[in-house]
């Protein structure tokens, strides 16, 4: 299996000053290659393949306009070309759009680099760039026998980034002989029933930090609208950069918290080594219709939950299953089995005519435990 890793690096002033010129020439080459797609597409010539724009990188380097190229890392030009065939190749799939022309502006700043990138002694050895000091709390493998799949490094919120994939070999575990039921909500992040134990993970979007960052970025973002109005036009100030680049570092908080909770939520669950997790196929695309819930659903990152837990499960060897999207596990009484069509999102404790009284979320944690013995008796 291949893990990824995002690496924090600290260069120099002289390998920002490279790192940047990357950036700017694998956005050209993009531009570059896509409009002479499109003007062979509009003159009737035949589609360039991923070869032979890679054989025309030459060419083009000696007309005598793009000399400064050969400063850049040819490996990294043959990927953006790679990368366009692929987003035509999507595009011929039906699978996705045409690919667009990158902005300097709206762009994600980032380049592919070889890789055979390597660690030694704190720094990484990177083509073109040289040693670079970098920052990290993983145990990256040393020296040049090791091989890394991708390597790619972004601009992210004024910090340099290197996110490589290393092959890694999976691991034996021994797993318990429990199983798993995780139920998903918008009040609480997951409710989880462990053999006979009931697992609360609070939504971190109560918490006292995020709640003081959301206050704060309400107040910067009303800051711009009046500065804007004020202004009578959207020509943007100096006072509205700062305050922009505010909000953007706040979003850029935002963001890590609920990811970093989310990663730890789920490594905490795979950890305990159940024999099976059953979780529900929750159409997420379909709730964030909901205009009085959109917000409250995106923040909570249920896709991304859901993600890495089938992920994370495959790693540790433990059975992930999926319960179907319209089984009615919140309506259905543990207890009798009867179900309660008119139960509303509001009533958070279950109540039944058998006299059960229990969580709802809970409930419903039981619920997954019979549709995954069901599933069962029925395969058998």
């Amino acid at each position: 299996m291949i893990k990824t890793y995002k690496i924090r690096l600290l260069p120099t002033p002289e390998q920002q000053a490279l790192m940047w010129q990357h950036v700017g020439a694998c956005r050209y080459i993009w531009n570059y290659m896509l409009a002479l797609q499109k003007a062979r597409y509009e003159s009737g010539e035949e589609h360039l393949s991923h070869f032979d724009m890679i054989n025309m990188l030459k060419p083009l380097k000696n007309d005598g306009e793009h000399g400064w190229l050969y400063n850049i890392s040819a490996n990294a030009l043959q990927t953006i070309c790679g990368d366009l065939a692929k987003a035509y190749d999507r595009l011929f799939k039906k699978t996705a759009r045409h690919p667009k022309f990158k902005s300097r502006k709206k762009s994600k700043p980032n380049f592919p680099i070889r890789s055979n990138v390597y660690f030694k002694d704190g720094c990484a050895v990177i083509s073109k760039l040289g040693k670079i000091t970098y920052k990290t709390n993983y145990q990256l493998p040393q020296g040049r026998n090791h091989k890394f799949t991708n390597p790619r490094i972004s601009y992210v919120n004024g910090k340099w980034i290197l996110t490589v994939g290393v092959e890694c070999e999976n691991q034996a575990y021994d797993l318990t002989d429990k199983p798993m039921w995780i139920d998903l909500g918008v009040k609480e992040l997951a409710i989880v029933s462990f053999g006979d134990e009931e697992l609360d993970f609070h939504n971190i979007n109560k918490s006292k930090r995020v709640r003081s960052l959301e206050r704060k970025k309400r107040h910067v973002q009303r800051s711009i609208s009046r500065k804007y109005r004020a202004n009578g036009s959207w020509v943007k100030s100096k006072a509205i950069i700062k305050l922009e680049a505010m909000a953007k570092e706040i979003d850029y908080k935002l963001s890590n918290i609920r990811t970093n909770y989310i990663h730890q939520t789920t490594h905490k669950l795979v950890s305990m080594l159940p024999c099976r997790i059953t979780m529900e196929d929750l159409n997420i695309s379909g709730m964030m219709k909901n205009r009085h819930l959109s917000k409250a659903i995106q923040r909570q990152c249920l896709s991304e939950f859901i993600r890495q837990m089938e992920y994370k499960s495959g790693w540790r060897g433990i059975e992930f299953i999926q319960a179907g999207r319209f089984f009615p596990s919140s309506k259905i009484c543990s207890g009798c089995g009867s179900i309660k069509k008119d139960l509303k999102l509001k009533d958070r404790v279950y109540e039944c005519e058998c006299g059960l009284v229990i969580d709802r979320d809970y409930n419903a944690a039981i619920n997954l435990m019979r549709y995954e013995s069901r599933t069962e008796r029925l395969s058998a």
